[in-house]
């Protein structure tokens, strides 16, 4: 086993294999490279095709997973030529993996197909409700392409990462256009942030529950602890309210006043008094960070929470 030597340094370079993928450490074997150069590398999957996503850097020894495999070549002309004839071939084994599905009648849906650089391997992704017995399947792939074939079943958020699409926000996915990997997403994310729970307001294309309001929550509730805090008593134009509510993307706060209406108030035209207001407010219709909307009661939340088989990291 390698020793570590602490305080040494390495030089590396960050390779992606994929436009939003993780980025894994190779050795330039002292060739200075720039982003977005095209190199060839020795990977766990035999010889591959990157894109450099960091340029020669000096990094601590202990960060770095051993043994570092080195730099092969920058990639030339060939290499790009054969990278596009690949890509044709890929196209062709989606067609002929269909019908195979097909005739052995498996209950699987095939997602994208992969050869690697040097064409020792095809890997073939897939979904499925649960196990699928694809061993014939492997058998009749390998005759035909007389080659390694892997079939590697993944997950619902895996499948919208490596098909992309719109969210309903009108963007690219997030998960293909920035998010190398995906969190941990729960309900209360949406509580929190004033998401109604009903199926197309909280969950995206997957079924999953929107990667936002994970990287948003912070934003959230850093801006809610500037706010009056529900329950709080307040002045406003209008005379002595109670807040029953925030507004976090308005900066406005909702305050039921002493003849019972509910008014909203920018969040700087209220003003927090010490004084005991004797106005109630129905726990059930506030909110912690924003209005609420009805929960469909039909509706079973924990589906939205169910991480099981969403994603594989098999991409």
């Amino acid at each position: 086993m390698r020793e570590v030597q602490e305080g040494a340094m390495a030089e590396v370079i960050g390779v992606r294999f994929k436009e939003v993928g993780k980025i894994y450490y190779f050795d330039p074997k002292n060739i200075q490279l720039k982003t977005g150069d095209k190199v060839i590398v020795e990977t766990a999957r035999g010889i591959e095709c990157g894109v450099v996503a960091l340029a020669n850097k000096d990094i601590p020894d202990e960060e770095i997973v051993h043994p570092l495999k080195p730099l092969i070549r920058i990639a030339t002309d060939n290499d790009i030529s054969h990278i596009q004839e690949n890509k044709k071939r890929e196209k062709e084994a989606f067609s002929i993996c269909e019908k195979k599905i097909a005739e052995h009648k498996l209950d699987m849906n095939l997602v994208d197909v992969e050869y690697t650089f040097d064409n020792n391997k095809i890997l073939f992704y897939f979904t499925a409700d649960g196990r699928v017995d694809f061993r014939a399947l492997v058998k009749d792939l390998a005759s035909v392409f007389r080659t390694r074939i892997e079939l590697r079943q993944i997950g619902v958020r895996d499948e919208a990462k490596m098909l992309g699409g719109l969210g309903v926000c009108g963007r690219p996915f997030c998960c293909c256009s920035f998010k190398r990997q995906f969190d941990s997403i729960n309900i209360k994310l949406a509580h929190d942030q004033s998401m109604p729970i009903t199926p197309s307001k909280i969950s995206g294309t997957c079924g999953r529950l929107l990667c936002c309001l994970n990287y948003e929550y912070k934003n959230y509730i850093e801006t809610a602890k500037e706010m009056v805090p529900i329950g709080s008593g307040v002045m406003t134009v209008d005379g002595v309210g109670r807040v029953c509510g925030l507004n976090i993307l308005s900066n406005k706060v909702s305050v039921k006043l002493s003849d019972g209406k509910i008014k909203e108030f920018p969040s700087e035209e209220v003003e927090m008094i010490d004084t005991d207001v004797n106005i109630e407010i129905d726990v059930n219709t506030t909110y912690k960070y924003a209005s609420m909307q009805q929960t469909d009661e039909n509706v079973d939340i924990r589906q939205f929470e169910d991480d099981r088989n969403s994603s594989t990291g098999n991409i």
